[in-house]
């Protein structure tokens, strides 16, 4: 089994420039291998295999005016001229769709770094053309005989982080654990998930956070309208002007609560999936939402980014795997809601305003969510 880890480090000034300088490399590469894969499609031929891309690079690298990517570590630049191949494959082989190029504002900031250079210990990492970075105390295991794969370095634009994958034998899977009964998970957006077994998870509350970002927005708001006065007045085009300090400070500070608020609710949704794999049902029952149709709705849009529905999904998928558990995906078209947990009996109409399930062939009165979830919880049965 192989198992992800990430970590956050804490480079110096000199290193915090050069992962940066990685990263931007590493971001031209991938377009000039994107840009070679367009001119190569328009001329009616297939793509360029990663190989043959690699190969060209090369000899890109010999030529005049391209000396700096010598500082780069070479890792970084083959690993994205590579992904630039392999998206372009994809693409001709119908797995994903036509391949962008990545923008310097929009596009995250990640390379990749030699695995057979990297070292690990409890608190620095090694890195090709890096050195020795201090890191956070992690839980990566560490050892003369573990393999890693795929070492990363990133920047959110705050902080910098170290991620790799490690082959794990042992997957902690407790034989003599007893199997509970299958669980049935209903989503909403008031409240985030109600299981068929009473456990209900709400929403962390980001109120200050997000009043905390909109008033640093506001100021933001203000710097951002004198720089667009200042251009109309000496007829310069507003991406020309510099930023003050201020405004600078003010973007990190607004990319912060951004962070923030993600990381809170993300942390929610690994605490509510991980208290239901610790139960060790037999089965899990989830809904399979049209979030995308959800989004489409200006009212609920973002609620719907908020609650995270493919994150809680995403979770429950590699961690049932991870410990052996079923995971059942209900299907679209099932009306959990409509149907009495009771009797079976279904309701041809049902307003999102009616909280509470009252059959009308049984008399059950029920709470709307709970009974979905049981509907759900009995798909597995």
């Amino acid at each position: 089994m192989i198992k992800g880890f990430k970590t956050m480090i804490y480079p110096n000034k000199e290193q915090s420039k050069k992962i940066i300088k990685f990263c931007n490399a590493a971001r031209f590469c991938y377009n000039w291998g994107i840009a070679l894969e367009e001119e190569n499609y328009k001329e009616g031929n297939k793509f360029i295999s990663a190989y043959d891309l690699t190969k060209r690079f090369t000899q890109f690298k010999k030529q005049e005016g391209n000396e700096w990517l010598k500082e780069i570590s070479g890792r970084a630049l083959k690993i994205a001229i590579m992904n630039a191949g392999s998206s372009y494959e994809n693409f001709f082989k119908g797995r994903a769709k036509h391949p962008k190029f990545k923008s310097k504002k929009n596009s995250k900031m990640s390379c990749a770094t030699h695995e057979g250079t990297t070292v690990i210990e409890q608190k620095q990492i090694r890195c090709e053309k890096l050195g020795w970075i201090k890191s956070h105390k992690h839980n990566i295991p560490i050892g003369e005989n573990i393999k890693y794969y795929n070492p990363k370095l990133s920047y959110d634009g705050v902080d910098f982080w170290f991620s790799v994958s490690v082959e794990i034998q042992d997957n902690n899977i407790d034989n003599n654990k007893p199997i509970t009964e299958p669980i049935g998970i209903d989503l909403g957006i008031k409240t985030l998930a109600t299981c068929s077994n009473n456990i209900i998870c709400k929403k962390p509350n980001i109120k200050k956070t997000k009043k905390k970002l909109k008033r640093l927005q506001k100021k933001a708001s203000r710097h951002y309208q004198k720089m667009l006065d200042e251009s109309k007045r000496t007829k310069t085009k507003f991406n020309k002007l510099y930023k003050s300090k201020n405004l600078i400070k003010l973007e990190k500070q607004i990319k912060k609560q951004h962070i923030k608020i993600k990381n809170m609710l993300t942390t929610n949704i690994h605490m509510f999936t991980k208290s239901l794999i610790n139960l060790n049902p037999q089965a899990i029952v989830i809904e399979d939402l049209n979030v995308s149709g959800m989004m489409k709705n200006r009212h609920l849009s973002k609620a719907v980014q908020e609650a995270k529905f493919y994150e809680i999904r995403r979770q429950l998928e590699y961690k049932c795997n991870w410990y052996g558990i079923n995971l059942i995906v209900a299907d679209r078209w099932y009306a959990s809601s409509k149907i009495c947990s009771c009797c079976g009996n279904k309701k041809q109409k049902l307003s999102l305003s009616e909280r509470t399930y009252v059959c009308e062939n049984c008399g059950c009165v029920i709470d709307r969510d709970l009974n979905a979830s049981i509907n759900l919880k009995n798909l597995a049965v």
